[in-house]
Order: structure tokens, then sequence, then C-alpha cells
């Protein structure tokens, strides 16, 4: 593990020098996805992310509309809502490891839409060269419309690496919210 860590952390610092001269582009996306993957490589370690101040979800997220697959438990920070730095995501997102523990399989970005109506999208946010997906009504009390980006950086989504859920991730028995 610490060696797989170290060659990712040697492979993102490469990617990310030098930055490319314009600020948007697949090379402004590469080195920005080579900053989340530095800035979260800590949180494998699960209780590196917790100490960070990403709360966990006591319930595993799954796709309940079209069973596509999972979340996992997201683990947020809400001191990143409305981040759009590479290096803040909202959230951590979490699979059970099979020994007890929890493995990080992605990040996702959490943004409050302006006007507060999902009707409208005129401030949707991109990262990476993607628009985030939204808006979406608030998904618990309290919560704000918003545009969502999932980014699946530690394991890789059949689906897509910017895909809401992850087929390959799931949730255990008597995990999610009732």
């Amino acid at each position: 593990m610490v060696r797989t860590l170290a060659l990712v952390l040697a492979g993102a610092t490469a990617l990310a020098v030098p930055p490319p001269a314009a600020g948007s582009g697949p090379g402004r996306a590469a080195v920005d996805r080579a900053v989340t993957y530095r800035a979260t490589a800590p949180y494998q370690q699960h209780a590196t992310g917790v100490r960070a101040g990403y709360r966990p979800d006591r319930y595993c997220v799954f796709d309940r509309v079209g069973g596509t697959g999972a979340l996992g438990y997201p683990h947020f920070n809400h001191a990143y809502d409305n981040s759009t730095d590479p290096a803040k995501p909202t959230a951590l997102l979490y699979e059970d490891d099979g020994r007890g523990g929890k493995r990080l399989v992605g990040v996702q970005w959490t943004v409050y839409d302006r006007d507060q109506d999902p009707r409208t999208d005129g401030d949707r946010p991109t990262m990476f060269g993607v628009p985030f997906k939204g808006p979406h009504r608030g998904n618990f009390p309290g919560q704000p419309v918003h545009y969502a980006l999932h980014l699946w950086l530690w394991k890789k989504n059949p689906k897509g690496r910017f895909t809401t859920y992850n087929p390959a991730v799931t949730c255990l028995p008597g995990t999610t919210r009732p």
C-alpha cells in the first residue's frame, strides 16, 4: 500500500509540473486530477479523512432508481460546500473493505444553485472539463438545491470516471438507509 501510494504521488507530481499555460482544456483537466490524487491520497487511511473533518454518513448510498451501483459511504466536510478546488472535495466516498474497515473509492464536489430553482441551470459549474450534474433538490432536510460532480479516482467505474454511481461499488445488506 505504501509503495502504491508513493507511486501514485510521484505520478501526480510529475503530471502537475509544469502546468499548462491556458486555464482550461485537456491539459488543465489532467493537472487538476493530479492535484486531487495528491490531496486525497492521505485519506486512503479512513481515520485520516475523519480527522481532516470528513464526517461519515452511517448509511451506504446506492442507486435506488436505476439500480446501477452505489456511492458507498459518503463522508462530508461541509466547510468545502461550494468548492470547485480540485484539492478540496465536499465529500470522500468509501466502501467496505471486507475486513471491517473502509476503502477510499471516489470524491464528490457539491455546489449550491444560486437561485435555488431546479428548473434553471445558468450557474452550472464545471471541473476537469466536465459540467456538474443537476441542479438537484436536497438529499436530506436543509440541503439546498445543488449541483454535484463525482470522480471515481481510487476505484475504476466501468460506466465512466464522472458517472454518479459506480456499479463496482456495492452496499452490504443492512447498511443502507431504511
